[in-house]
């Protein structure tokens, strides 16, 4: 499975992808990608205009509640934000592409924790299977200002 770099004519579809899967995922548009891709670590896609990835480290100046519950536990970690896939490519192996992609970057930069955040209510059981699958354990939970419950993952990988 090919993944590639995001790029910003691959912002429109991303855009687009992330609105149909904004409950799970939060708010996405073209202004916000623009910004962010001076922030994140990795910026991914797979498939064709069918999946992508926006991750974030410590170092990145962004201002989500949940990347800050990490920010004020761990030094260092690699923070997955959000893999979309979308709903006809789901099953073809996607988004498990994206994480290995994401995992063998933070093992190269250095990184042993990527951590993530699954909605608890509403519940995402989808994605807590596979998250589980890929060796996440759950380390806290929070309720946040928008009444959205999360519970917050990490997977220690080894550095290489």
């Amino acid at each position: 499975m090919s993944v590639r770099g995001l790029a910003p004519g691959d912002y429109a579809w991303v855009a687009a992808l992330g609105t149909a899967n904004e409950v799970e995922t939060g708010p996405i548009d073209g202004a916000w990608l623009e910004a962010m891709s001076r922030e994140w670590f990795v910026g991914a896609a797979a498939g064709e205009s069918e999946a992508f990835a926006i991750i974030f480290d410590q170092t990145a100046n962004y201002g989500s509640p949940n990347f800050h519950w990490f920010r004020e536990r761990y030094q260092h970690f690699v923070y997955v934000d959000r893999i979309v896939v979308s709903a006809r490519a789901r099953g073809k192996g996607l988004a498990r592409a994206l994480y290995s992609h994401v995992f063998e970057a933070a093992r190269a930069a250095g990184h042993s924790r990527v951590v993530c955040e699954i909605n608890f209510d509403p519940p995402n059981p989808g994605s807590d299977a596979f998250h589980a699958k890929l060796g996440f354990s759950e380390i806290g939970r929070a309720t946040l200002a928008n009444g959205k419950s999360v519970r917050y993952l990490e997977r220690l990988i080894g550095a290489i």
